[in-house]
C-alpha cells in the first residue's frame, strides 16, 4: 500500500479528542499538528524497540573481541541509558492506558499493534543480560556479587516462566481471535516466540557464573527454550517464504522488519556457543565418558556455524530488499535492523573466539562498528520523526492496520 495514498474513514468520530474530517490523510504535509497529550495514545508497544536496541548494543560493546581502554565505560554508559529509556517508556506507556480508557486491552488484541507486545519482554532480556555483564564482575569475589548472582538467577526463573504463558497465550488468541491471509503475513508474527527462545541466550550469558548446581539447570532450561524458540520461528519462516513467493517483498515503508528473520538462527547460534562453554568442566551425566564437555562444545559450534548461515542468507535477502526500494517514512519497525543485527554480530564474534580466528574477530568488529553507525542512523531519524509528528500521530502507528 503507497503510504500518500493512504487515508483513514473517521467520519464523524475523533481520535484522542482531535476531530479529523472523513478523507484526513496523515500522510498529508498539510495534516494538522497535534498537542502531546492526543499523541500520548498512539504511543504503541513497538517502542520497545528503542530499548531491544539499546540493551542490544551495549552488551555487544562488552562482547568485542580488542577491547581498548574506555569501552567498558561506554558500554556502561549505554547500559545506563537503556535502563532511563525503559524506565520512560514504561512510564509514558502506562499514562497512555490511564488517560485513554480501553487502550491496554485494544492495544494487546489489535491485529497489528498486539504483535509488539513482546517487544517489552525482549527488552527486559538485554536488561537481564546486560547487568551480568556489567554489575557482575569475573571474579565473583565480593559479597554483593553472589547477592546479585541470586537476583539475576530469580529473574532468570521468571522470565522464563513469564514467557512462556505470552509465548502460549498469544498465539493462541491469535489463532482464535484473528484470521490472516498468507498475503499478510509479516515478521512481526514471529514476535511472540521471540522473548521464550532469548531464554537461551539469557542462560548463555549468566549460567558461567552460576554455581554447578544452579547452572546446569539454567542450561537445560535455555537449551530447551531456544529449541521451542527456533522450531516455531522455522514454522514462521516457511509462511514468510510462500508469502514472498506468492504476493512478493512487503511494501517499501515495511521491508527494514525482514531484518528480524536474521534474529532467531542468530541468538540461536549464540546460545549454543554460549550455552556448551558454560557447562562445568567435569560435566558427564551417565559418567560413563561419551558425553563429556568438549564432546558437546564441538557439537554446538558445529551447529552454530550451520545456523550462522541461515542469519547471513536472511540478512542478505533483507538487506537488498530495502536497498531496492527503501521507505519513504520512518517506522519503528526500523529498528529491526539492529536487534537482530546484535545477535547476527554476536555470534559472528562467539564464532571467532570458538575457533581462535583473527579474520573472524575482525569482522566481527567490522560489523559491530556498521551496526553501531546503523543504530546512530536509526536513533536520528527516531528522534526526528517524534520531533515532526511522523510518529505518535493517528494512522502512522502500529495502533492502525495498513497492511
Amino acid at each position: 500500500m503507497n503510504p500518500r495514498n493512504l487515508s483513514i474513514q473517521l467520519g464523524d468520530a475523533s481520535v484522542s479528542g482531535y476531530a479529523f474530517p472523513a478523507d484526513h490523510d496523515p500522510y498529508s504535509p498539510t495534516r494538522p499538528k497535534l498537542g502531546i497529550r492526543p499523541r500520548l495514545a498512539h504511543f504503541t508497544w513497538a517502542n520497545y524497540t528503542l530499548t531491544m536496541a539499546t540493551g542490544g548494543l551495549a552488551l555487544l560493546l562488552r562482547a568485542q573481541p580488542f577491547q581498548f581502554p574506555g569501552l567498558f565505560q561506554i558500554g556502561l554508559t549505554v547500559y545506563i541509558i537503556n535502563i532511563i529509556l525503559f524506565t520512560l517508556i514504561t512510564c509514558t506507556q502506562i499514562s497512555r492506558f490511564f488517560l485513554f480508557s480501553g487502550t491496554f486491552k485494544a492495544s494487546l488484541t489489535h491485529r497489528r499493534e498486539g504483535f509488539f507486545f513482546p517487544t517489552f519482554f525482549l527488552s527486559i532480556a538485554t536488561l537481564i543480560t546486560s547487568t551480568q555483564r556489567y554489575a557482575i564482575p569475573d571474579g565473583l569475589a565480593s559479597e554483593p556479587s553472589a547477592a546479585l548472582l541470586w537476583v539475576i538467577q530469580a529473574a532468570f526463573w521468571a522470565y522464563v516462566a513469564i514467557t512462556t504463558a505470552v509465548a502460549v497465550g498469544q498465539y493462541s488468541y491469535v489463532f482464535a481471535a484473528h484470521s490472516f491471509g498468507l498475503q499478510t503475513m509479516m515478521p512481526t508474527w514471529i514476535l511472540p516466540i521471540f522473548p521464550i527462545m532469548l531464554s537461551g541466550t539469557i542462560a548463555a550469558v549468566i549460567a558461567g557464573t552460576q554455581p554447578s548446581a544452579n547452572a546446569v539447570p539454567i542450561i537445560m532450561a535455555g537449551l530447551t527454550c531456544q529449541g521451542l524458540g527456533l522450531a516455531v520461528a522455522t514454522l514462521m519462516y516457511a509462511h514468510m517464504v510462500g508469502r514472498l513467493m506468492q504476493s512478493g517483498l512487503p511494501d517499501r515503508e515495511h521491508r527494514p522488519g525482514l531484518f528480524m528473520c536474521v534474529g532467531p538462527p542468530a541468538f540461536t547460534a549464540l546460545a549454543f556457543i554460549g550455552l556448551a562453554q558454560a557447562l562445568p568442566a567435569d560435566f558427564d551425566h551417565d559418567m560413563d565418558g561419551l558425553l563429556d564437555t568438549n564432546i558437546i562444545r564441538t557439537m554446538a559450534i558445529i551447529g552454530a556455524g550451520f545456523l550462522w548461515a541461515l542469519s547471513f542468507w536472511w540478512f542478505c535477502i533483507a538487506l537488498l530488499a530495502v536497498v531496492q526500494s527503501p521507505p519513504r517514512y520512518f517506522h519503528l519497525g526500523w529498528w529491526a535492523m539492529v536487534f537482530p543485527n546484535t545477535g547476527f554480530t554476536l555470534a559472528t564474534i562467539s564464532l571467532g573466539s570458538a575457533f581462535q580466528n583473527d579474520a573472524v574477530l575482525w569482522f566481527g568488529t567490522a560489523m559491530s562498528i556498521c551496526l553501531v553507525l546503523t543504530y546512530g542512523f536509526v536513533l536520528f531519524h527516531h528522534v526526528r520523526a517524534v520531533i515532526v509528528q511522523d510518529i505518535m500521530y493517528p494512522g502512522r502507528d502500529e495502533d492502525f492496520d495498513d497492511h
